[in-house]
């Protein structure tokens, strides 16, 4: 099956929160891997990863439905940024900038959406780097469409992503939380319909939202009569997948209004509770970030998270929040926002949810071990049972009024998890470090809640941690970045060597 005969897959509702903050609305997010090697990697290496890539499920962009209420949907596209090489060798201080420059022009809607460069190092080596729209895919997303490239998997084989679910991830399986298939799950229900402090979510406002929309009927009849205009056709699943896209936007429609009309009837029956505001206020400031990235032996981080009662994961998050106080915060509890997986199969798309903890400065790794457990087996619903999918066919800045500064709090630390062992070879060259962060392209002011961003992932024999600094009031630069990390992690007798 080529990329053009992939059959077609809908947006979800985050996949829709960051295709609006791709459209200004809301902090601009663009994931990133990167590979260091010892020597300086072929271009042609670099331009068969590019071909796969080009064909697999990162080659395809958004298109917007034709019918009031269905869903965006993905279309195949086999058009990408040419392979990008620098030429003039990198020294060391220089390879995160360069990594941030590769975030411009990133169009998951008109495409491309992805980007992959490559530059020399001053000591002799190559820095490649993989940078893709967060609407494609989320970190452990991205990963799997890399694995995929480098292990030679087809077009027929990847497909495109089912990417009708929201989430939840890798570090619920440390703690065995369970996996979620639901539309909404986790604290990510509350959060995607959460409401700034002054505002109330009512039925007046939802109309309102929906009569923004020009030239559209949004009514059951409509939708009806649109359905009635194909013969012999049926609302079963079979009819859905053989349909293209314009047909099968009345379905989707049909579906999605249903949905939404009834569980909204249902939540304005029971009366819908205003929320309680989890945003904090806008940042003023310099739209300036700075970034490093460390290893560190897989072995000494396991000890120590053993010696301190911890998991991997819960003592990642514990050192976060030491961090952010070391750089002066002043508060005396710190709220972490949580990325938690919920694949049941590998799929590259935004499968994950969101859950959050709140550290007190007397919390240990023991007690964050604790708090993350309970978090991740909470799950909540959307506010009086409202259901997410009404996000989906409101105007956008009606929708990102609602849910704005979803997901944003105080640290954001996101566990990536085990990186496929592919990634360990760009061909024959052997890769002596694998990173994979978030950067933030074209980020204007006010600058969101999060302060300080992290990015643990596992490829043997280390850990890789990404710090991305959003305060530059007390994170200045990445020296500054760099001495706050190794005072932290020395603190544990966790010894980093930083790229």
């Amino acid at each position: 099956m080529s990329a053009e005969q992939r059959p077609m897959s809908r947006l979800g509702v985050v996949d829709e929160i960051f295709l609006r903050t791709h459209r200004g609305m809301g902090t601009p997010i663009a994931l990133q891997g990167l590979w260091r090697t010892a020597d300086r990697v072929a271009p042609e290496v670099l331009e068969k990863v590019h071909a796969a890539l080009r064909t697999g499920p990162l080659g395809r962009r958004v298109v917007r439905a034709r019918v009031p209420g269905a869903r965006p949907y993905w279309r195949a596209n086999v058009n990408a940024h040419p392979l990008a090489v620098t030429e003039h060798a990198l020294p060391a201080d220089e390879v995160l900038n360069w990594a941030d420059e590769q975030g411009f022009d990133l169009d998951p809607e008109y495409g491309p959406g992805w980007r992959l460069a490559t530059a020399t190092l001053a000591d002799g080596g190559s820095i490649v780097a993989l940078t893709c729209s967060h609407v494609l895919a989320d970190g452990r997303g991205l990963a799997i469409a890399v694995d995929q490239a480098l292990s030679g998997t087809t077009a027929a084989e990847i497909g495109v992503p089912q990417s009708n679910q929201m989430p939840l991830g890798t570090a619920a399986a440390e703690v065995g939380a369970p996996r979620s298939n639901q539309a909404l799950s986790a604290a990510m229900a509350a959060e995607v319909v959460a409401l700034p402090s002054d505002q109330s979510l009512s039925g007046t406002t939802i109309a309102e939202g929906i009569a923004q929309q020009p030239d559209q009927s949004l009514s059951g009849t409509a939708i009806a009569e649109g359905i009635a205009q194909q013969p012999d056709q049926s609302l079963s699943g079979a009819m859905t997948a053989e349909i293209g896209a314009p047909q099968s936007d009345w379905l989707d429609a049909w579906r999605q209004w249903g949905i939404i009309l009834g569980g909204t009837a249902r939540a304005l029956r029971r009366g819908v509770p205003k929320p309680p505001s989890t945003s904090a206020p806008d940042r003023p400031g310099p739209a300036r970030t700075c970034g490093v990235v460390l290893e560190i032996p897989a072995a000494d981080w396991e000890r120590t998270a053993a010696a301190h009662g911890a998991t991997a994961n819960s003592l990642f998050v514990h050192l976060i929040a030491q961090m952010l106080w070391h750089s002066g915060f002043d508060g005396p509890e710190i709220v972490a926002s949580i990325p938690v997986d919920t694949r049941d199969e590998p799929r590259v798309d935004n499968d994950m949810s969101m859950t959050e903890i709140t550290v007190t400065r007397s919390d240990t790794a023991a007690t964050v071990r604790e708090k993350c457990r309970a978090a991740y087996e909470y799950r909540m619903s959307s506010p009086g049972g409202l259901p997410e999918e009404i996000l989906q066919v409101l105007p956008a800045r009606t929708a990102h009024a609602l849910t704005r500064g979803a997901g944003e709090r105080d640290v954001l630390c996101s566990n990536i998890g085990p990186l496929p062992t592919t990634l360990t070879h760009l061909g024959p060259h052997p890769c002596l470090g694998v990173a994979a962060r978030a950067i933030h392209p074209a980020l204007t002011p006010p600058l969101p809640r999060t302060r300080l961003s992290a990015y643990l992932s596992h490829l043997s024999p280390a850990y890789t941690l990404a710090l991305t600094s959003l305060d530059p009031t007390h994170i200045q630069s990445p020296t500054a970045l760099t001495d706050l990390a190794h005072t932290t992690l020395t603190t544990y007798n966790l010894t980093p060597t930083f790229w």
